[in-house]
């Protein structure tokens, strides 16, 4: 037996030994994807082929915690309902065999291709990274085709996360980068055919005005067009905290500007974050057959408090957001719950307005949509809403999951808050405010038995809550 399938058979006894005590966790989701037992963080190669949505994750199957990963697999007809697919790729060979690490998906002739990279640690922890393909006929069942893209001169081997995309008849691949100087970094490659790779240089970096100083390592970077202007979405490291910016331990974020694709370089503007929560990460884009542009992020920050959460002790962590479409309005990235998220809702239970005040109860997988200034929210006594018509400043409050002292993420809205968008899944909240323009995930681990909602209201406002569904993923073994 091969090693990939050997390790493929591990993961697998893995599943089938812990998934009843992982999905017995009060705290696991009933609509967000998580990892079936062990960790997942990064979302990978999502796209729709044939009208099937492929949505590939970072996972390690072992333990809790970070390693050698694989590339689990979840697939979607509607986006609501999902399914966990055989395992796609296995670090068993010599150019991935300490990971599987991020990635991308393309069609070409009539294939699913991934591109990833390939992970390589030495005894002493030294580190080699390659860009890789595997490809698919099916969707489901993947080949791995070897090393595509080594390593340039110019950067330290912190070199990952291919994105690659078509553009004038020619595929272009955007990978995250550290340059010599221990800088961040995105740089760029362009093909002919997907064979041979030409190096064309960075296109930005972290001394690129206007960015100054920002960050020793880039992760996740992804190129789109959308509304006439280039979007470059990116995850820096090595941020420092500056008010209500930059409070995670590392960010996720864009800037818009142009890809001038014949000199190779990207001039943009200043850098967005496009989460306020506290766990959001390494999202992905993908464009669907309708033509709208959906992402997907973890639900997690790396080296933040990851194994203090209490799931660990049921043998899994982290979680995906939900999907979301981005629009640009008024040179701003806008993230808006999809129409498709609709076929959740299980039961209206309320719907009408309220005023100054309201308590109630809510089921820990609901939807809550209002309309009009809340001046204060109150989930599970647990996460706590707050607005400052004064400064247009909301901010979210929890309790900190390691010693349990408050903690704070803020943003200031361009307009008076008059609307929120909250989906709750058992232990995780995605609040989506004014239409978009600025949206709050963050991981819960309020009690799970504890069901009130307080809301404090600056005026009449018009509230509907729906419970949602609350087993819309397949979580099925595939042993070989």
């Amino acid at each position: 037996m091969s090693l990939n399938k050997e390790l493929t058979k591990q993961a697998y006894e893995e599943v089938e030994k812990h998934t009843e005590r992982v999905q017995k966790d009060p705290y696991f989701p009933g609509f967000h994807l998580a990892p079936p037992t062990g960790l997942l963080n990064d979302p990978n190669g999502w796209i729709q082929w044939k009208g099937v949505y492929h949505l590939f994750f970072q996972w390690m199957p072992f333990k809790t915690g970070h390693g050698a990963k694989f590339w689990g697999h979840f697939s979607s007809e509607n986006l609501t309902d999902w399914t966990l697919e055989p395992i796609a790729l296995t670090p068993g060979d010599w150019y991935d065999k300490n990971g599987c690490y991020s990635g991308s998906a393309i069609i070409h002739e009539d294939k699913l291709k991934l591109f990833y990279t390939g992970n390589v640690k030495d005894e002493n922890g030294n580190r080699e990274s390659y860009q890789c393909l595997a490809e698919s006929k099916d969707g489901f069942s993947f080949s791995k085709k070897g090393v595509q893209v080594e390593l340039p001169d110019e950067y330290t081997p912190h070199f990952r996360d291919p994105k690659v995309w078509k553009h004038n008849g020619r595929w272009y691949m955007v990978i995250g980068a550290q340059t010599k100087e221990e800088k961040g970094a995105v740089a760029l490659f362009e093909s002919t055919d997907l064979k041979e790779w030409r190096n064309r240089g960075t296109i930005s970096h972290a001394n690129q005005a206007p960015l100054s100083a920002f960050g020793y390592m880039w992760e996740c970077p992804d190129i789109f067009s959308l509304s006439g202007k280039d979007v470059l979405l990116f995850s820096p490291q090595g941020l420092s905290p500056d008010g209500i910016q930059f409070n995670n331990t590392y960010q996720s974020g864009y800037v818009l500007g142009e890809l001038d694709y014949p000199k190779a370089s990207f001039n943009h503007g200043s850098f967005e974050e496009i989460d306020r929560g506290f766990e959001f990460y390494a999202p992905q884009t993908t464009e669907d057959e309708k033509g709208r542009r959906i992402l997907f992020g973890w639900m997690g920050v790396p080296d933040q408090q990851e194994f203090d959460q209490p799931t660990i002790q049921n043998g899994w962590v982290h979680q995906m957001t939900l999907p979301r479409e981005l629009r640009l309005v008024n040179g701003r990235l806008h993230q808006l719950p999809l129409p498709e998220l609709e076929e959740l809702r299980a039961e209206n239970v309320f719907n009408g307005p309220i005023d100054s005040q309201y308590e109630g109860s809510i089921a820990r997988t609901s939807e809550i949509q209002l309309k009009g200034t809340v001046k204060k929210l109150c989930l599970f006594d647990n996460m706590t809403l707050t607005y400052d018509p004064k400064q247009s400043l909301l901010t979210l409050e929890r309790p900190n999951v390691a010693d349990g002292k408050p903690e704070r993420r803020s943003c200031i809205l361009s307009s008076a808050l008059n609307s929120l968008h909250l989906y709750i899944d058992h232990s995780s909240l995605e609040i989506f405010v004014n239409d978009g323009e600025a949206v709050f995930t963050s991981r819960m681990f309020a009690d799970p038995a504890n069901r009130s909602l307080v809301i404090e209201s600056g005026g009449k406002v018009d509230m509907s809550i729906w419970k949602l569904k609350d087993n819309t993923v397949s979580y099925m073994n595939h042993p070989e």
